[in-house]
């Protein structure tokens, strides 16, 4: 028996380090709904409306509506890239990611031209119908996001919608719009408990017209808000982009349950940030309404921790569309600039791999300088900073400069020399593996210490996600994922190797527990699909510690343990709200229900497009190149580093199916895998020169051997 626990213990420890990592992802409850509240409901939709359009001189209803009012960022994410006045305006109707502008859509969207029919005449209040509602009804059954156009008005009785925009939200599935008028008119703010009203858009960047156009706007709103009826909540919403610069826009709710705070929803889970979808959940919420299901969407709430003063917080809500509307463009010309600079390094270092070994005996070439060693070795180690010093970058405001893409890059640069300079120094006569351990935690840390701090510096990060493109507000994105892949691998492989064989697994299943409960946590990182990828990892990791390569035995015991550890976060995901659940989650419900089918072929496109579209593509590819050409040649230096450090083939071998599954399930391809390389590669190249440089050294035994080829 003690023979039997001597052997199997180091894997019953890590069996039961999986567990725990499970344990850590129980849900968080669900999110107190919106109480119902309300007599009646009234949506202002101002189409273009931003948060620096908003000001006490030019938008007085609307300042005072803020300061009365709880107020967020709204993000305007609609079936299409670019979302048009009668996207937005049917999203809303739809609760979900719907389309309405047909064909094509230029960097400016088309005038909102909405052709109705209408009932008893030109007679405010009077019916109205949508001639082409079936066509649009018809046109949103077949995409993949499965929206139902008139969901918001079938879960009312009755629905009033002034304006155009707002007959698109209020039309019923069969074109039915209950009552109508074009222009605002007080006696029909109480007609119906819901009110739908558009009262314009605000489009193009001249100063003047949008000040102009916020003028009008702001003077429909103070009418609708001098003749609301009692027992009423007042929402104003800036429902879509106009042009191709997508940006974030103003949500305002004034009523009952909403006089003060940030708005917020579970479908962000950030405070002072909501979607477009929500609104409808909202309504029907506020007005003790059945809740169909709607996809990906949630009433929303009030939520303290609000400035004070209104002033301070509309500045806070302007600096992030400010932040937002820039970050695509960085972090485009970001990753496009790292990844031929890592390619051209990684080209530049290849003579010296070829002359790194300095066999025993007369030398019949002139060896590389120490110095080119060196001077190659700093390199490799910025290489491998850049993403992490990009995420770190953003604890300065860089988008508040006039030149914001220098800034970032400025301020990138410093955090990679100072990083650089530390690393370097601290490991320049360390074992091999010690800079691809010190880097690899250094990037896991900052991306686990950002989580447990709120994700400030991943939202609307370089290195994070956007508001503006949606699907995500908080938690580990997938630039974040590949950082703690990489870390809790790599990592765990360098502590690892300084334990004995037997031990080494248990080592990579405690460093990889943990990293699934930061990933997987709906209290941290909030991705199961993620936390579902580093369980497969780390369970071939922690089958190739000891050493050789993954063997049939070896692939049973890491699919059975993946498959077990990997179940029981997809069945803590199926117990999260709707909104908060992952793609894994969303997949099991849908296989239950029949409809898996939408969900895996929108998956399957998504991953298409990133392939295609993705700079980290390129990278990866380049890196496969480079690894079967250079670095697997003799001369190279993977094989024997391989051969002496069998914790790091086994980590690298973990990192490539964890980023790889992540990727194909979260729809992002090979992004997660290219954030995981670009930290990852520099360092084993780095790790190579080490190794081949010491491959000739003569040592009496094996463990000295090993110990001189580690140092």
């Amino acid at each position: 028996m003690r023979q039997w626990l001597h052997r199997f213990a180091p894997a019953l420890l890590a069996l039961l380090a999986g567990l725990l990592g499970v344990a850590g992802l129980i849900p968080r409850p669900a999110a107190t709904p919106a109480k119902p509240a309300a007599d009646y409901v009234i949506i202002v939709g101002v189409a273009g409306l931003r948060w620096d359009d908003v000001n006490a001189t030019d938008t007085p209803a609307m300042w005072q509506m803020a300061q009365g009012g709880a107020i967020g960022a709204l993000s305007v994410r609609s079936a299409r890239r670019i979302t048009c006045a009668g996207d937005g305006w049917l999203t809303l109707g739809a609760g979900n990611l719907a389309v309405y502008t047909p064909g094509a859509v230029t960097p400016v969207c088309p005038e909102l031209d909405v052709p109705i029919t209408r009932e008893g005449g030109t007679r405010p209040g009077s019916g109205a119908t949508l001639p082409d509602q079936s066509e649009i009804v018809s046109r949103n059954r077949n995409l993949h996001w499965g929206a139902q156009p008139g969901a918001l008005a079938e879960g009312v009785r009755c629905t009033t919608a002034i304006g155009p925009g707002a007959a698109i939200a209020a039309a019923r599935p069969y074109g039915r719009v209950d009552k109508y008028a074009e222009s605002l008119d007080d006696s029909l703010l109480d007609a119906c408990a819901l009110t739908l009203v558009d009262v314009g858009e605000i489009a193009g960047n001249d100063p003047v017209a949008r000040a102009a156009d916020a003028r009008h706007a702001d003077a429909a709103l103070a009418s609708v808000l001098a003749a609301r009826p009692e027992h009423s909540v007042v929402v104003l919403a800036g429902l879509s982009d106009l042009d191709a610069t997508s940006r974030l826009h103003v949500a305002i709710a004034q009523g009952p349950g909403y006089t003060g705070g940030w708005l917020t929803s579970p479908s962000t889970s950030r405070p002072g940030y909501i979607q477009v979808v929500d609104l409808a959940p909202t309504a029907l919420a506020l007005l003790d309404r059945p809740m169909p299901v709607f996809a990906g969407a949630a009433a929303a709430t009030s939520d303290s921790g609000r400035p004070a003063d209104v002033t301070a917080a509309v500045n806070r809500l302007a600096d992030a569309d400010r932040e937002a509307s820039v970050q695509r463009r960085v972090g485009t010309n970001f990753f496009q600039t790292l990844v031929v600079a890592q390619l051209l390094l990684f080209l530049a270092v290849v003579p010296l791999l070829r002359r790194a070994r300095r066999p025993a005996g007369p030398q019949t070439r002139r060896p590389v300088p120490r110095t080119v060693v060196r001077a190659a070795e700093v390199l490799l180690i910025a290489a491998s900073l850049a993403v992490p010093a990009a995420l770190v970058a953003d604890l300065l405001p860089w988008w508040r400069w006039p030149h914001p893409g220098l800034a970032f890059g400025g301020i990138t640069l410093a955090v990679m020399g100072f990083a650089t300079f530390a690393i370097a120094f601290l490991t320049r006569r360390s074992r091999a593996i010690a800079p691809l351990g010190g880097v690899a935690a250094v990037a896991a840390l900052a991306v686990a210490f950002d989580v447990l701090t709120g994700s400030r510096l991943q939202l609307n990060g370089v290195a994070g996600y956007s508001a503006v493109v949606g699907g995500r507000y908080a938690g580990v994105g997938v630039i974040g994922l590949g950082l703690l892949v990489t870390g809790a691998l790599l990592g765990g492989a360098a502590l690892a190797q300084r334990f004995e064989r037997r031990w080494r697994p248990f080592v990579m299943a405690v460093i990889g527990a943990v990293g699934m409960v930061v990933i997987g946590s709906p209290y941290l990182g909030a991705d199961a699909s993620g936390a579902v990828a580093l369980t497969a990892g780390v369970c071939v990791a922690a089958a190739m510690a000891v050493g050789g390569w993954l063997t049939i035995t070896r692939l049973l015991w890491a699919a059975a343990a993946a498959l077990f550890v990997g179940s029981g976060f997809a069945i803590l995901d199926l117990f999260r709200p709707e909104e908060q659940r992952s793609s894994v989650g969303r997949l099991l419900v849908r296989t239950k229900d029949g409809t898996a089918g939408f969900i895996a072929r929108r998956i399957a496109e998504a991953d298409v497009v990133t392939t295609v579209t993705s700079p980290l593509t390129a990278l990866v590819l380049g890196c496969l190149l480079y690894a079967t050409f250079v670095l697997l040649r003799d001369w190279g230096g993977l094989r024997r580093l391989l051969g002496v450090f069998s914790p790091v083939r086994a980590a690298l071998t973990g990192l490539v199916v964890a980023c790889l599954l992540a990727g194909v399930v979260e729809g992002v391809s090979f992004n997660v895998l290219g954030a995981a390389l670009a930290t990852a590669l520099p360092l084993v190249v780095l790790s190579c020169l080490r190794v081949l440089e010491h491959a000739d050294d003569r040592t009496p035994a094996p463990r000295v051997a090993e110990e001189t080829l580690e140092s």
